[in-house]
């Protein structure tokens, strides 16, 4: 890989703006000549020292400044790693959308929540090709993975056929009975594929990952043999699977109830759109729960992942105000923790065994099979599409190094692969592959309704307060007569326990009435005075019990 200048409508370039050195947050940009297509919009959950984010969304800087250029958006499936920007980007960069009717409807819900009209989108089935731009054609492949209506891309422009593989797994028993278009794969390879861009999150497996199907047959078990309610965390975008439990509930006779918004939405869209069969006498509201035996209830609830928020941790922790956990319930987790949220999925089922549950999760029973393909499964993929070049991505930097490695192992040159940076931009065409320039890149995070406004000195003042607390010191100055009126006056947040330490704020308001006796009270030294009585009491706290507060003096010009 040799880094050149070259024309630029003699190459296609092609950049991630996310889902490279990370499991989430995909979007990848095409981009030939003036032509412009982004696949996935997704967001990501934010990591533990990113105290009080929502989610994180990728910046996307390079975009907005060639926004005019953008032809489309181009969904692989409706997951939130790859959906879950929509919303905030599409304000900035708006432009048609194109996916699967599922996909889109889960877009569309994201699009009305936040107010975001006048959108254009095209509802595309699998096999359909179409034209963005002058230059881009673009067949949407069909592929197994968690989630109905998922998509892999054929793109193809005046430099040649790129494959996006999108999230997939060869299912040879899927639920819906629609396998992975193995034969347009092999059709494209023949021809001739310029480049893959190969999803590499269960690169680290060997063999293959198993059928949807089997994990029905654990469900038949665990409902026939429950006694009480049954309580099924998962995400709500697995519809397939959501529709087996629905499925064996009816059958041995429970209604079923959804609680949680994401699940009541998606379950509602599901339906408008045929995707998802549940006969109206089944489905009963959260407020019905108390009118029926415990053996004949189901909940379908959110929480697969220890969310904080969500449905199965209120209930675990006794917040919710619908549905308390009792000790003759059967609490099924149908899902594996996503990489950094271990730690707070193992917190909720420890809780859910505090209150006397039974608790079947990944680790003790068939409730969960992943949507990603294991190694074989990826081989298969690069045997078929046979690419010039290759691109690993949606996966952590040891994955794509290891992926990387199959390929080599396939017989692939290892020039002809780019372990893709983030931002970096990978130029190819027949004649070669080259580097070129670093776009501006990163993660934009979303709080509350605020985008991008928390940067790294807002979180590192919420990791100090989260540490050490807070120490307000507040003290009326006349300006006029430059002398103390009131204060200093101390307020302590969650740095010491003030009825068991007056000592300690005692000696902290000495401190400060000694700096404010030997200095001007002048007013325009008070931003220096300031910054004095911050350094003093510093020295002084951590000389007295090693803890260093964040220190905010306030001067009220009295």
């Amino acid at each position: 890989m040799t880094p050149r200048n070259l024309k630029q409508d003699s190459r296609l370039r092609i950049v991630s703006l996310g889902g490279v050195d990370e499991v989430g947050k995909n979007m990848t940009v095409f981009e030939y000549e003036d032509d412009i297509i982004v696949v996935d919009c997704g967001s990501i959950f934010p990591k533990e020292d990113m105290l009080g984010v929502d989610l994180v969304i990728p910046d996307v800087s390079y975009l907005v400044a060639k926004k005019k250029n953008v032809r489309g958006y181009l969904f692989t499936h409706g997951h939130e790693d790859h959906i879950g920007a929509t919303p905030y980007i599409l304000r900035q960069v708006p432009a048609p959308l194109y996916g699967t009717k599922l996909t889109l409807a889960l877009v569309d819900l994201k699009l009305k929540e936040h107010r975001i009209p006048g959108i254009p989108m095209q509802v595309v089935q699998p096999r359909d090709v179409i034209k963005l731009g002058r230059y881009f054609t673009v067949q949407f492949i069909h592929v197994s993975h968690s989630i109905a209506g998922a998509c892999a891309l054929a793109i193809t422009c005046p430099a040649g056929t790129v494959v996006v593989t999108g999230d997939f797994k060869i299912d040879y028993t899927p639920v819906d009975g629609h396998v992975t278009d193995l034969a347009t794969f092999a059709d494209i390879g023949e021809k001739g594929a310029l480049c893959m861009l190969c999803e590499s999150t269960n690169v680290e497996r060997p063999g293959q990952t198993m059928s949807e199907k089997k994990i029905g047959e654990t469900f038949e078990k665990l409902l026939r043999d429950a006694q009480g309610r049954v309580i099924v965390a998962m995400f709500a975008s697995n519809i397939h699977r959501m529709q087996m439990v629905i499925d064996n509930a009816i059958a041995y006779g429970r209604k079923v109830c959804f609680i949680g918004r994401s699940m009541v939405n998606v379950s509602r869209v599901g339906i408008q759109i045929g995707e998802l069969h549940i006969p109206e006498d089944v489905l009963i509201e959260a407020d019905d729960l108390d009118r029926y035996e415990d053996h004949e209830i189901l909940v379908m609830t959110t929480g697969s992942q220890g969310e904080a928020m969500a449905g199965l941790t209120r209930m675990a922790y006794s917040e919710h105000r619908k549905l308390q956990i009792r000790p003759t319930d059967t609490v099924i987790i149908s899902a594996s923790p996503i990489p950094g949220n271990e730690k707070n999925l193992s917190r909720v089922i420890n809780q859910l065994y505090r209150c006397g549950a039974q608790v079947v999760y990944h680790k003790m029973e068939a409730v969960h099979v992943s949507g990603h393909a294991c190694q074989e499964e990826l081989k298969l993929m690069h045997a078929l599409v046979k690419p010039k070049y290759f691109i690993p991505v949606h996966g952590e930097y040891r994955m794509l190094w290891q992926h990387a490695e199959l390929a080599e192992s396939m017989g692939m040159p290892s020039q002809n692969i780019v372990l893709p940076e983030m931002g970096q931009v990978i130029e190819m065409n027949q004649e070669g592959l080259y580097l070129a320039e670093q776009v501006p890149t990163g993660g934009v995070l979303v709080d509350g309704l605020g985008v991008g406004d928390v940067g790294n000195v807002v979180l590192r003042d919420r990791k100090h307060l989260s540490q050490d607390g807070l120490i307000i010191v507040c003290m009326g100055i006349n300006r006029d007569e430059r002398k103390l009126v009131s204060g200093p006056d101390i307020i302590s947040r969650g740095f010491i326990y003030v009825r068991e330490n007056e000592d300690i704020i005692e000696n902290t308001r000495d401190v400060v009435r000694q700096i404010l006796a030997s200095n001007s009270l002048a007013g325009e030294d008070w931003p220096m005075l300031k910054n004095r009585i911050k350094d003093e009491l510093h020295r002084y706290i951590f000389e007295k019990i090693k803890r260093n507060p964040m220190i905010l003096p306030i001067i009220l010009d009295v």
